[in-house]
């Protein structure tokens, strides 16, 4: 990507020089498509069951196995990804997205081609690579005027593409595919649009001065600067990093074994559901994202982003009590606590970090943010599909999503509350 006139290609010049909504439909739905294609390569094992898989020695459950050790291995590239992410080089971000996609991919072939006591192995290295994806892809929209608007089509992506893919690993299911070539097949069948995707995103102008002028400039940060930048503001973020562990882990549960848990309520074979589901759930979360677009004070746009996350929680668990007391049915619950977890969830992926680091005035980048946030939150990801195979504490997949609802509602509720009063911003920015 060009960084003056005369080196940026005719779709670049156009773009800077393109209307605020032909930009915002341009870049917002090429980041859409760029993350939602990465979900080809991350999510469709999980329509799978994986029962009775010959050459499995051990005792827990295969499929289990594959998905605590592909969220073990995201983890650990979110931990990676606070120093990669945030010293990433805006021309090199399209290289890292292709080749850690392509490993991933050939991961899914050594999971269908492999020995089956290698299964966790290669899904680990599949989530290693997947895991800074969405730093990469979230670098080409933020710190501009339209960011709202941008990073909400792109977080529509993770809603959506979720049970889009798994909608198309069932279908190859039940067209005969074996379970464990499915994946490999069904991340193919993306691949054409991830590149255009990708090469689209090249094609972005880097932020205008208007841009920087609203939103602070953006620029990779050393040790030094992101030390600087967590410690002015530790107190808060700590408790927000606490809040996101919990609604990592129950929005990771939910999604990984969205299979079982639909199967328990009466859906065991509609392979449609996973993806109908969550078009409500996009909806909302993209409507109410964007209008955040509208305010321009960063520092009320910050207050904004805690409001949001606290009505997504405030909805989790009355969705919860609601079911659980028979006034709403299961499609109803699973759509309502999909759009609270989301409501409450999607901001820390983008939209809260860029307006706080608009609202300080600190040079730096979000992706630092996400990602220091993101690293904790797959670590209580894995804790609690551990915590969940190896303790017990319900053995009904619906049941044990419920009780989780229960307790992130309270706690995120208590937790974003706090972290607001202890935020130090500027009064206006």
């Amino acid at each position: 990507m060009g960084t003056t006139t005369s080196t940026q290609s005719p779709i670049t010049r156009a773009l800077a020089k393109a209307p605020p909504w032909v930009f915002a439909l341009y870049g917002g739905l090429a980041a859409f498509a760029a993350y939602f294609s990465m979900f080809a390569y991350r999510k469709p094992f999980t329509a799978a069951h994986y029962e009775d898989m010959a050459g499995w020695p051990l005792a827990i459950d295969f499929k289990v196995a594959l998905v605590i050790a592909q969220v073990a291995g995201y983890a650990v590239s979110k931990i990676i990804g606070i120093k990669v992410i945030s010293e990433m080089r805006p021309e090199r971000r399209w290289i890292a997205i292709l080749f850690l996609i392509g490993v991933a991919e050939l991961s899914l072939l050594g999971l269908g081609g492999g020995p089956t006591v290698l299964g966790p192995l290669v899904l680990f290295v599949n989530g290693l690579c997947l895991g800074m994806i969405w730093g990469l892809v979230f670098g080409f929209v933020e710190g501009r005027r339209l960011s709202e608007v941008l990073g909400a089509m792109l977080c529509a992506s993770f809603i959506l593409a979720s049970g889009v893919v798994k909608s198309v690993g069932k279908s190859l299911l039940l067209q005969g595919v074996d379970e464990r070539w499915m994946p490999a097949l069904a991340g193919l069948l993306f691949t054409p649009l991830l590149l255009l995707a990708v090469a689209a995103l090249t094609q972005l102008p880097p932020p205008s001065p208007a841009d920087e002028a609203a939103r602070v400039r953006r620029a990779p940060m050393d040790a030094k600067a992101r030390a600087a930048m967590f410690a002015a503001h530790a107190p808060a973020l700590v408790l927000l990093v606490a809040v996101y562990v919990m609604l990592t882990a129950l929005r990771d549960f939910r999604d990984n074994f969205a299979a079982e848990i639909w199967a328990e309520l009466g859906f065991k074979n509609a392979a449609a559901i996973f993806s109908l589901s969550e078009i409500p759930v996009a909806a909302i979360v993209l409507v109410g994202l964007g209008v955040l677009s509208l305010v321009r004070d960063n520092r009320r746009a910050v207050g904004f982003n805690f409001a949001f996350v606290a009505l997504g929680f405030a909805l989790l668990g009355l969705a919860t009590l609601g079911w659980r007391l028979g006034l709403i049915g299961p499609v109803t619950w699973m759509v309502a606590t999909g759009a609270g977890i989301y409501m409450a969830y999607t901001p820390f992926n983008g939209m809260l970090f860029d307006r706080l680091i608009a609202a300080t005035g600190q040079v730096g980048t979000a992706g630092f943010l996400i990602y220091v946030a993101d690293s904790c939150g797959y670590v209580g990801s894995v804790s609690l599909l551990l915590t969940r195979y190896f303790a017990h504490l319900d053995l009904v997949w619906s049941g044990f999503l419920a009780n989780a609802a229960y307790g992130t509602c309270v706690f995120g509720l208590a937790g974003t509350a706090i972290a607001w009063r202890l935020l130090r911003l500027p009064k206006s920015a």
